[in-house]
Order: structure tokens, then C-alpha cells, then sequence
């Protein structure tokens, strides 16, 4: 009797351990799948979804601002709209949690493509003048 309990045990853990398996394979497909779609449309479309899950147009929309041109936005403006409709989300004065969260990430979104554009434009102009490293003298 016991053998056959400890037989089921193992044949419908191994079940699900094969469907999970089976799930996730088909999940990494997908997003494997949406990688390369994303890199066809463009340089850097993987970054898209960088580390806030939103991408650059979705956070432009929800803060209503002009997406970054050239790598400059005016973040005085961004700040602004991101200040307003943080403090109308507040879930302390009756408003969503869920919608201050999505403002909080589309400002940090649109800070991480100009910081990005920024770290780029001062890489690219070193190289221009050639590397000088920073000495420093020992004290």
C-alpha cells in the first residue's frame, strides 16, 4: 500500500514539475521573441523597457511632456507635472497608489534617458579631445 502512495506521490510531482518547466520555456520563448522584434525597430530598443518597465513614450504620456530631444527635456517642466499628479494620486487625499506609482516610474524613466544621453554625449566628446586622465597628487 505504501509503495503505491509514495508511486503517486512521484508521478504527480514530476507532473508538475514538467508543466512548470513547460511554462516557463514558453515564457522565455516569447520574451526571446520579443527581444529580437525590438531589436529590429531600432538601436537600444531592448533598453526600452529599461529598469521601470515602462517605455520612453508611455512615460512622456503619462506626465503629458515632450519626449527628450537630442538627450535635453526640460526637467524643470517634467518636475512640475510630476510634483501635481504625484500629489493628486495621493492615496492619503482618496487617490490611487497604483497611478502615483506609475508617475513616480515615468519620472525616473525620463531621468535615466536623459542621464543616459548625457554620460553618452561626455563620452563622446573625451574622446573627440583625446584621453586625459585625472591625476591626483598624494597628500
Amino acid at each position: 500500500m505504501a509503495h503505491r502512495i509514495i508511486t503517486q506521490v512521484i508521478i504527480v510531482g514530476s507532473r508538475v514539475l514538467g508543466r512548470a518547466f513547460a511554462e516557463a520555456w514558453r515564457q522565455a520563448a516569447a520574451s526571446q521573441k520579443y527581444a529580437q522584434q525590438a531589436a529590429k525597430s531600432g538601436p537600444g530598443a531592448i533598453n526600452n523597457l529599461a529598469s521601470s518597465g515602462l517605455t520612453l513614450d508611455e512615460a512622456c504620456k503619462i506626465l503629458n511632456v515632450k519626449p527628450p530631444q537630442g538627450g535635453k527635456a526640460n526637467m524643470e517642466d517634467v518636475m512640475e507635472r510630476f510634483k501635481k499628479l504625484f500629489d493628486v494620486n495621493d492615496p492619503g487625499k482618496g487617490g490611487s497608489f497604483y497611478l502615483q506609482s506609475k508617475v513616480l516610474r515615468a519620472r525616473e524613466r525620463i531621468e535615466m534617458e536623459v542621464r543616459q544621453a548625457a554620460e553618452t554625449a561626455a563620452r563622446e566628446a573625451e574622446l573627440k579631445q583625446g584621453w586625459k586622465p585625472k591625476l591626483y597628487k598624494d597628500r
